[in-house]
């Protein structure tokens, strides 16, 4: 069963807009402190989607949801059917048959081509767009994590002081330091 029969380009185009919305409320909402990331994601899930319509587009060619049927199917005539010299004529038959199907193939691929390049053009569009927020996502985990860090050293420092005070009032109270 064919999920996408349904559709034609301005719907998978729609498709992978929802797409890429319903990724970024999702994203937004798991971790609604890092806005770079659900981008980030939502870019992505933009570029892939509108990769796979282009796939599925150049998968299926022969149909008219590209515009295919904006030309006539050619079909060969038959010429093995002529008085007298039919007979000798049936393998041209075939040559033209394949010559009209040929025909055929180049229309669907030269109808199909447009609303897969426009596809594959937000595809790389997205990508390109994708670099830029990898690096701000970079850049953002970097900072985020240097004030980790800076805290966790801050958090280790106040423990050794505590326990350098506790130390010290135990040797005044009188009790054994261990240590």
């Amino acid at each position: 069963m064919d999920f996408l029969s349904g559709f034609n380009g301005e719907a998978l185009t729609n498709l992978a807009w929802g797409a890429a919305i319903v990724a970024a409320v999702l994203l937004a909402l798991w971790r609604y402190w890092r806005v770079d990331l659900a981008a980030l994601g939502a870019v992505l899930v933009f570029g892939f989607a509108n990769a796979v319509a282009a796939v599925y587009v150049l998968f299926h060619l022969g149909e008219g949801r590209w515009g295919g049927d904006t030309h006539e199917r050619l079909v060969a005539p038959s010429l093995a059917g002529i008085p007298m010299v039919g007979q000798f004529l049936e393998p041209i038959d075939g040559l033209l048959s394949g010559l009209a199907d040929g025909v055929n193939e180049f229309n669907n691929v030269q109808a199909a081509l447009p609303v897969a390049g426009g596809f594959l053009a937000s595809a790389g569009w997205a990508f390109a767009l994708a670099i830029p927020l990898c690096v701000v996502a970079m850049v953002v985990s970097f900072v985020e994590e240097w004030r980790r860090r800076r805290a966790f050293r801050r958090v280790t420092q106040q423990v050794h002081e505590l326990t350098a005070e506790v130390a010290e009032l135990k040797r005044l109270v009188g009790d054994p330091v261990r240590v």
